[in-house]
């Protein structure tokens, strides 16, 4: 797979491995697909403070590309609720602009422009640093502030310049105007919030919102409801997405800019999301640095044909996945039946209510907020750095005027929390202790109290500056606690030069005690920087750092039994019993602090690890 240049294209693989057999499967899921689309972007077009227009514009160039481009089969782009929050709130005080439409556009391409980037330099992996906490409590306050936003279009209470206003001012303005309600516009919205969770009851392959919308239009016409207050969305034009050269300004750019970062971010993580979410079941491979350039590119060409920007959409992907698709050509031909519907059905748009469209968006603002999902972080403790993470994003979300702000608020939260996390370095103790047949186990200590002449010490994890200090503080509380000490190493992934430096003055102290240091199980990567780092010469011993554990003991019980006289044992006629005896003789005489008895520590709790 090759990823630059942009020589590998995974829909070309798709057609030269295309069956038959497979279109009907396709075309089947994607008629399902475009049928929910319709809908559903035009609502999302509302989120985001535009035209419903160019929410079908949005569903029709994305899915094409980003299923022509992106790493996932069943992965379906366009307009997505969180996506288009975002776009609202970076683009709320600009909209009353003559070139509003000019900066959404170009916001679009800056977008993909990033994505594509990310892709490029293969930044698949830093999205982890987008914890799935950030995420959750991220959508938990969109849902809300959606939800919120939406309460004047169900009531029909109008509000001047509205898509420019936060959304706790509009908030206030419609329970201060509560009264102007238009209960023909409030039926309409909660007929087709009914009959959405009803479908969903009765059938979740239902198109629910496509049946919300068509039985309210009927009643309108039936009854001349747009008479009595109720508002339509009105003509939208039959045409497909015009081309349009974006226009590049510097001015505009960097009004938008700190908006596009957190979209280009968030709409990876969902992309992904989605993605890895479906794998699981479909067993396909993801690629994340082509799927960054999947989206990435659908971004950059989507914005030259007047569409918002896009991500991978839950919703539609899911229903692609279990509707048969088994093809990227399933999102393709969704795009395709979107546009044919736009260019001969878009004159029965205009009949569609705009409370309607509300009720579709409530709807999915209360999917939003997963609530199983807060439950089980929340479970895991309250104060602990996922729940705070969530908590935190969640009323930065709702409460922060600018929602790249929350975005980068919950980001920077999970990663300071992680560092906190992180900054430990968590050490274990053992000492060597009889197990059966005279074999060599080990007993863990929780405290050293007193002198021994061995003394295991095992590291684990990445060691880095950030843990140093506690690393060096835990050793050397332990530099007069034993003759001989091991450094277990075969648990730690990765080290750094603080930490090299840490074990150097460990090291040295124990020498000035008259002790000496070993170190084994070291990663051969490892082995390399420790002596590149001349740690071997400051350890003054002729110690191989990559030999296990086991192999460590087994010289040190032969240097042992080299310099002792022997004592009398029974099957003392191995290698391995001798190895045994006179190891553990060499720590009889320890006591560590766990036994109250005084009793020898080889004699108590022994575990095998």
């Amino acid at each position: 797979m090759n990823l630059t240049g942009f020589r590998y294209i995974p829909v070309i693989s798709t057609i030269k491995n295309y069956k038959k057999e497979y279109f009907v499967k396709d075309l089947i899921a994607a008629l399902t697909v475009a049928v929910v689309a319709i809908p559903q972007s035009m609502a999302y077009a509302l989120i985001a403070g535009v035209n419903p227009l160019y929410g079908l514009y949005t569903a029709i160039v994305s899915s094409i590309f980003g299923s022509a481009f992106g790493s996932s089969k069943h992965l379906v782009t366009g307009p997505t609720n969180a996506i288009c929050l975002l776009v609202a709130g970076s683009m709320r005080n600009y909209m009353g602009l003559d070139n509003a439409y000019q900066m959404l556009f170009l916001m679009t391409f800056l977008v993909g422009t990033l994505q594509m980037l990310y892709g490029i330099i293969k930044l698949g992996k830093v999205i982890n640093f987008v914890s799935h906490s950030v995420i959750v409590g991220f959508t938990a306050g969109a849902g809300v502030l959606i939800a919120l936003g939406q309460l004047n279009t169900i009531l029909s209470i109008s509000i001047k310049n509205s898509a420019q206003l936060p959304t706790m001012e509009k908030l206030y303005y419609v329970l201060t105007h509560i009264n102007q309600t238009n209960l023909y516009a409030l039926g309409l919205g909660l007929l087709t919030i009914v009959i959405i969770v009803t479908c969903k009851k009765i059938n979740k392959n239902l198109p629910g919102a496509l049946i919300g919308i068509i039985i309210p239009i009927l009643i309108i016409v039936m009854f001349g409801l747009d008479q009595k207050g109720v508002k339509l969305t009105g003509v939208i034009p039959s045409s497909l997405p015009p081309f349009r050269m974006v226009q590049f300004n510097f001015d505009a750019a960097s009004k938008v800019f700190s908006g596009a970062i957190a979209i280009s971010v968030i709409g990876l993580v969902e992309a992904i999301s989605i993605s890895k979410s479906i794998s699981s079941t479909s067993r396909q491979k993801i690629d994340a640095n082509q799927e960054f350039i999947g989206q990435g590119l659908s971004n950059i060409i989507s914005s030259f044909f007047q569409c918002f920007p896009a991500s991978g959409s839950f919703t539609r992907s899911a229903i692609n996945y279990h509707n048969g698709a088994v093809s990227r050509l399933s999102g393709i031909l969704s795009g395709v039946v979107i546009a044919i519907v736009l260019l001969f059905f878009a004159p029965y748009a205009r009949y569609i209510p705009n409370p309607c469209l509300a009720g579709v968006i409530l709807v999915t603002a209360y999917s939003l907020i997963d609530q199983e999902e807060i439950k089980s972080i929340i479970k895991l403790g309250k104060l602990n750095s996922d729940s705070l993470a969530m908590a935190v994003t969640c009323l930065a979300t709702i409460l922060l005027p600018d929602l790249d702000y929350a975005i980068y608020t919950g980001i920077v939260l999970s990663i300071i929390l992680y560092l906190k996390d992180t900054n430990k370095s968590p050490i274990k103790l053992f000492i060597p202790s009889q197990g059966r047949d005279l074999k060599i186990n080990r007993q863990e200590l929780m405290v050293v109290d007193e002198k021994t002449d061995l003394l295991i010490i095992q590291l684990e994890g990445h060691l880095y500056f950030g843990s140093a200090y506690d690393l060096e503080q835990k050793l050397d509380s332990l530099v007069d606690k034993a003759n001989l000490y091991i450094l277990e190493m075969k648990n730690v992934i990765s080290l750094d030069v603080t930490v090299l430096n840490a074990l150097k003055v460990f090291i040295k102290a124990v020498n000035r005690f008259g002790g000496k240091v070993m170190i084994c199980g070291v990663r051969p990567e490892i082995n390399l920087l420790l002596l590149k780092a001349n740690l071997d010469t400051e350890l003054g011993v002729d110690n191989k750092f990559t030999l296990s554990e086991d192999e460590l003991l087994k010289l040190i019980a032969l240097d042992i039994e080299k310099t002792r006289v022997p004592f009398p044992c029974e099957n003392t006629n191995t290698e391995t019993n001798n190895f045994a005896y006179h190891l553990l003789q060499s720590v009889s005489n320890f006591n560590g602090g766990n036994n109250s008895d005084k009793k020898p520590a080889y004699f108590e709790n022994t575990s095998t690890n």
